[in-house]
């Protein structure tokens, strides 16, 4: 009789177990954070500039990221404010945002670190009132790093988002903006 109730019991505390794991789960997927949400919608309106030339603007700073990270910090947000207000006297420019990250870590990783570096960025400069139709993002991970030594020095110069402008080629086969 004892052994009966023992399992019984143990039963049922087993089976609220499970019930409250799987509820956990149900809220955890369904509480998508606002911040993700408002990403995914802002992709889907990004221009596309698919076989675009990109070029570097001298006038617009890349931002550093700190270390499995898509933070921006205040001085990346510093960055970004100057970078926006050059991108509003310059309307007609088009530009994509490229993330970057250092060497560590795997490619599907750095792929999908340097896409939330970008979309970071984009949807700071739509923060500032740039329209996202003009932009777009991509993701490098660590294929495009500007240092090779494996040292912090090096890793944080390739821990990176970069706003490059975009150039579309003619029906002459010459490069201008459109």
């Amino acid at each position: 009789m004892i052994i009966k109730n023992v399992s019984r019991n143990a039963a049922v505390v087993l089976a609220s177990m499970l019930c409250a794991s799987c509820a956990h789960q149900q809220v955890k997927s369904k509480a998508q954070p606002e911040a993700a949400q408002a990403s995914t919608e802002a992709s889907k309106s990004e221009a596309d500039m698919r076989g675009d030339t990109m070029r570097s603007i001298p006038e617009l700073k890349a931002v550093h990221f700190d270390y499995d990270s898509s933070f921006l910090k205040p001085e990346a947000r510093a960055i970004l404010v100057s970078n926006a207000a050059w991108l509003k006297d310059h309307q007609d420019v088009r530009v994509q945002i490229a993330g970057n990250c250092d060497q560590r870590g795997t490619v599907e990783y750095n792929l999908a670190l340097g896409e939330r570096r970008a979309s970071a960025v984009r949807d700071y400069y739509v923060h500032m009132g740039i329209p996202i139709g003009g932009m777009s993002t991509i993701s490098y991970g660590k294929e495009k790093p500007l240092c090779q030594e494996m040292e912090e020095s090096c890793w944080l110069k390739n821990r990176r988002a970069e706003t490059l402008e975009a150039i579309s080629g003619n029906a002459n086969g010459t490069v201008g903006r459109p």
